[in-house]
């Protein structure tokens, strides 16, 4: 039926890219301008399956895609992820250990004419330290030590909250399959109904623990809710 709403929209069909590319269509880099060292991205084959491999050394840089997804319609998101290792130095609650292995931003709508003029200049100070990132975001994150579900203010800005997806040694080396309900956490990590979603990004990040980490990332997709 013209017009009909499809149950799912696919953001990161990593599976059918070529492999050797280092960056999958309709995906750009995510780089920060204070970072000096950025983490390596390739295209690659595990096994059967086609997934991004991110190799992070002392460095921190993401892949990002624009969109415009209404997280009232499109609730779920899904993923694949898999980490080759820890970070022994990382600690969500301290602007040194903000490294994880893996973590996937959901990244919403700011518009400065309806917020008001203390939230106008934290958000200042937050694009002096991300550059050029949205700053309304949700990370689900793989964390050390922190206990799953935990949600917390990004160590450097309120305008990012940190969602603890894994923590742990228990799945290294393994794929795990995720589902979130990307509404629900923005309501209970923000206190408000979300705004449109406009990005999403994947990054794996040692620039504050100088460590080295390997982790990949398959498909993304945002379902309705029940579907």
């Amino acid at each position: 039926m013209a017009g009909e709403i499809p149950p799912v929209l696919e953001v990161a069909k990593f599976s059918t890219a070529t492999v050797g590319q280092v960056l999958p269509d309709g995906w750009k880099p995510l780089i920060f301008k204070k970072v000096p060292k950025s983490t390596r991205y390739e295209v690659v084959r595990d096994g059967e399956t086609v997934v991004v491999k991110a190799v992070s050394e002392a460095s921190a840089s993401g892949l990002t895609r624009e969109v415009r997804i209404d997280p009232r319609e499109y609730r779920v998101i899904r993923w694949r992820w898999k980490v080759e290792n820890l970070l022994q130095k990382s600690d969500v609650t301290r602007k040194d250990g903000d490294d994880y292995p893996a973590r996937l931003y959901i990244t919403f709508e700011y518009d400065p004419d309806k917020v008001g003029l203390s939230k106008k200049l934290k958000y200042k100070a937050g694009r002096a330290i991300f550059g050029d990132i949205p700053i309304g975001a949700i990370n689900y994150i793989w964390e050390t030590k922190t206990p799953v579900g935990t949600i917390v203010e990004n160590a450097y800005t309120d305008f990012a909250q940190m969602i603890v997806t894994e923590s742990g040694a228990q799945k290294v080396g393994l794929w795990v399959d995720e589902e979130r309900n990307v509404y629900d956490d923005y309501k209970k990590a923000f206190g408000e109904e979300p705004p449109m979603i406009n990005g999403v990004a994947i990054m794996s990040d040692t620039d504050n623990t100088q460590e080295r980490v390997t982790a990949y990332y398959g498909d993304i997709v945002f379902a309705r809710a029940g579907r």
